[in-house]
């Protein structure tokens, strides 16, 4: 019981959700179409705000056309590059944050000396968002 019940303590019901997710995606493993199908399931749920934000940057990642292939990672749309992800978006309503986050992985080369961000707070999308995104998009990928 002790084991049980301080683990169900240690993450919020969002956290848990979230595990849940990624725990279906893998054994998905929806690639392609499906895998932009499930992406777009996920954006049309979100909150109208968070939505378009996200609307603009699926947009802007097809666009650009380098490469990258979208999935739901832990629930949220993540892009992606020989199966590794890139970067992703948090809706600021998965967790009930403040803003939405723009998130960069490992994989993204955003290296900047010592210490860079990995991590942008959204708002709203607009063209100088759009623009400061595939500035950011195109640096992780060079």
């Amino acid at each position: 019981m002790g084991a049980k019940s301080s683990e169900s303590k240690a993450f919020t019901a969002a956290e848990r959700a979230a595990m849940r997710d990624a725990a279906a995606e893998r054994r998905s493993a929806a690639k392609g179409a499906a895998a932009e199908a499930a992406v777009l399931e996920r954006i049309a749920q979100m909150r109208d705000q968070d939505r378009a934000i996200a609307e603009g940057l699926h947009t802007l990642v097809k666009q650009l056309d380098v490469g990258l292939t979208c999935k739901t990672w832990y629930g949220m749309p993540a892009y992606q590059r020989n199966e590794k992800t890139v970067f992703f978006f948090q809706d600021a309503g998965k967790f009930n944050t403040r803003y939405a986050t723009l998130g960069f992985s490992d994989n993204a080369r955003l290296d900047d000396g010592e210490m860079w961000p990995s991590a942008y707070a959204v708002t709203s999308w607009s063209p100088e968002v759009a623009s400061r995104v595939r500035a950011l998009i195109e640096k992780a990928l060079a």
